[in-house]
């Protein structure tokens, strides 16, 4: 079973920026297409950006284009979310998502076999 750790959230004001990480914990094998999620409190966790193993694709919710971007760390497995001009409507737990099913869809939360326990994002106005 891998486990998938997120870090880098907190407490930032609107127009801030916060770059998430995420890493396996364990041994991996292969590399996984990954994205981030978020859950905002009495709402569905959204697809929010992904990238795929290669790293050579990219997707964006709408809501996030131009703002965030996803990219690969030179660790096998590891994904970063560069969030810039954050707005309050940001404001949720970001799930980092690894391993998309083969039949998976890269914006549904059930596309993915991994998720990490997530981290917290507050973005004062």
């Amino acid at each position: 079973q891998v486990q998938l750790v997120e870090s880098g959230g907190g407490l930032v004001q609107a127009g801030d920026s916060l770059r998430l990480s995420c890493a396996p914990s364990g041994r991996t094998f292969g590399d996984y297409a990954m994205a981030w999620f978020r859950q905002a409190p009495g709402k569905e966790r959204e697809f929010v950006a992904f990238i795929s193993r290669s790293g050579s694709s990219t997707d964006y919710a709408d809501s996030v284009k131009g703002r965030f971007a996803i990219s690969r760390g030179n660790a096998k497995n590891t994904v970063y979310l560069q969030m810039n001009s954050l707005k309050p409507e940001d404001t949720a737990v970001y799930y980092c998502a690894a391993d998309l099913k083969t039949w998976g869809s890269r914006s549904s939360p059930l596309g993915y076999n991994y998720w990490g326990q997530g981290t917290q994002v507050t973005v004062s106005s």
